[in-house]
């Protein structure tokens, strides 16, 4: 069953509901994904994209995406392309693609339009005198010495700034409203600013730029937004959405609605955060698989419906929740359960001699490539004289509970056989290096004698046989469930072990030429993915998607009720 058939409309859709019904804005639906191209986007992204596509899709409309770029400091064709490819990747199509820069002609004869109505003035104050100015949420602002210049001087001094007259920081236009308002947004908020820098797309045509709410406003006005959904930090900059509408001739009257953000335990979102980690290279890149970047997802192995499954399951709310990583995992584990197919890799190798096997025999052994998906078929995997178990399959004396090899335990080995651990070979430190075992003969899986019982079966690899690859064993970032909050530096809380490489693991044959977009579940390891962005020379290199179980639930639990306390 589709998960959101178990569930009512949220609140987004009854209002596009109501809307159509009493045919608001002619019937129509349009919504807008408006990125700025500063960074690449990450889960919390997802939360928004899904909700905007998605909404347009269920009622027959549209949606847009819309570079904000209207900040030439921080932004890059590097940013956009990945955006565009971020999108797509998730699974979307925009039915256009649009610029806050197509608009700048638009946009300065808006604020013009502004200023000659006594809406907007030019402010010589310092950005620290108007910070100053603006007062404080118990204190009301003051206006700006310079609030009633004539509109003939305003209209002077901003044609002088969109020519270039004056130096970066010396005038700004602002919208003149109420400097006592409550809401500090509506205290006089800049509108424009003079950056005299290049711009990705328009060059050095404008030496003034639009700010955020100014462009972001009337860009959904100008190209026919009808619902500006957008998370919940912009509920309080509402009332200045809706007075730039209600002030200027624009061809539509779009309606501002707003979500909660997407909170995950052990990570970070703010964009500047995850770029200081990538340019003080305390991770790898935007891609790194231990950022929440969806470029690092997709490196990861993440599938794009397993992350449209969890925005799903987290629904869409008015409150601001913090989410357990571990729902992404879970929904990442419940899709590559199912689409997976199994291999034995064996990541800290212990050999095993089989005394009583000859030694020039190799049995063929057919394996299912999928315990639940038989049309998924099976492969045969080389069993030999000497195999590798995973080095913490034998201990020479293990507890009471241990079901695994131990000195004159039996185990069995999937697919093959049961054997028995004999004798412990250990070099002149002490360190076990090999195990002597006798295999049952009768007992191979498929046999008549294969319903004999034992407590253990371990994953193998034939020695002879196996393929060595580098793997990626990759956890959380952080190793505090909370890091904005967190007292201290950020680097303060990152997680030591949040990458370990072991290299030389042993694979079975048939992941030699793994296709990378193929996940591949390491039998009682997790899944794993190749991973070619560290692909060097001829050695494989994989990394660990997710572990088969949630090791970090339970310190999740107790984060998540302390953060509710």
């Amino acid at each position: 069953m589709d998960k959101e058939s178990t569930r009512g409309p949220d609140f987004i859709r009854q209002i596009v509901a109501d809307d159509v019904a009493q045919g608001k804005r002619d019937g129509r639906v349009q919504t807008r994904f408006p990125p700025e191209p500063n960074g690449y986007l990450h889960i919390g992204h997802a939360k928004a994209i899904c909700i905007s596509f998605n909404i347009a899709t269920e009622f027959g409309g549209k949606c847009f995406l819309r570079f904000d770029d209207t900040n030439p400091e921080a932004e890059d064709t590097e940013f956009v392309e990945a955006i565009e490819r971020d999108v797509r990747w998730l699974g979307f199509e925009w039915d256009d693609l649009t610029h806050a820069s197509d608009y700048f002609p638009k946009l300065f004869e808006l604020a013009v339009t502004l200023v000659k109505d006594g809406k907007a003035y030019v402010d010589s104050l310092s950005a620290d005198e108007i910070r100053s100015y603006r007062g404080t949420l118990t204190e009301p602002g003051k206006p700006s010495p310079h609030r009633d210049r004539s509109v003939e001087e305003n209209l002077e001094l901003f044609e002088g700034m969109r020519r270039g007259d004056f130096d970066e920081g010396q005038h700004v236009l602002r919208a003149k409203i109420d400097m006592a308002s409550p809401n500090m947004n509506l205290r006089d908020p800049t509108l424009y600013r003079i950056r005299k820098v290049a711009h990705q797309r328009t060059g050095d045509t404008w030496c003034i730029y639009p700010m955020y709410d100014f462009a972001h406003t009337l860009s959904d006005a100008l190209e026919g937004t009808t619902h500006s959904l957008c998370s919940l930090e912009f509920e309080d900059h509402r009332p200045l959405y809706n007075w730039l509408i209600e002030q200027l001739p624009v061809p539509h009257h779009p309606q501002q609605i707003e979500f909660s953000r997407l909170n995950l335990m052990y990570t970070v979102m703010s964009k500047r955060k995850l770029k200081r980690l990538v340019e003080e290279q305390y991770v790898d890149g935007w891609d790194d698989p231990r950022m929440p970047t969806l470029s690092g997802m997709r490196r990861r192995g993440y599938r794009p419906v397993a992350i449209r499954d969890f925005i799903s399951r987290v629904g869409v709310t008015k409150k601001d929740h913090l989410i357990e990583l571990g729902s992404l995992e879970s929904a990442v584990r419940d899709d590559l359960n199912e689409h997976a197919q199994r291999r034995f890799a064996v990541l800290r190798p212990l050999k095993i001699v089989l005394t009583n096997y000859p030694e020039d025999k190799v049995e063929l052994l057919e394996a299912a490539n999928h315990p639940n998906r038989p049309e998924l078929g099976s492969r045969e995997v080389p069993f030999s004289r000497e195999i590798l178990i995973e080095s913490e399959d034998f201990m020479e004396d293990p507890p009471g509970k241990f079901r695994r090899l131990a000195p004159g335990r039996e185990v069995r080995l999937r697919y093959a056989y049961i054997i028995k651990c004999e004798d412990v070979v250990k070099d002149e430190s002490g360190n076990v290096v090999e195990l002597r075992c006798t295999l049952d003969h009768e007992t191979r899986s498929g046999s008549d004698q294969a319903q004999r019982k034992v407590k253990g079966t371990i994953h193998w690899v034939s020695a002879e046989h196996a393929i060595r690859a580098n793997v990626s064993l990759y956890d959380r970032l952080f190793r505090v469930p909370t890091p904005d909050r967190a007292e201290g530096d950020l680097e303060d809380h990152l997680n030591p072990d949040s990458l370990e490489v072991l290299e030389k693991a042993a694979l079975e044959p048939a992941l030699a030429n793994a296709d990378p977009s193929e996940p591949f579940q390491f039998e009682r390891q997790g899944y794993f993915v190749v991973d070619t962005a560290r692909a060097a020379g001829d050695t494989l290199e994989f990394l660990r998607t997710v572990s088969l179980r949630d090791s970090w639930a339970k310190l999740e639990a107790q984060a998540l009720q302390q953060a509710k306390s």
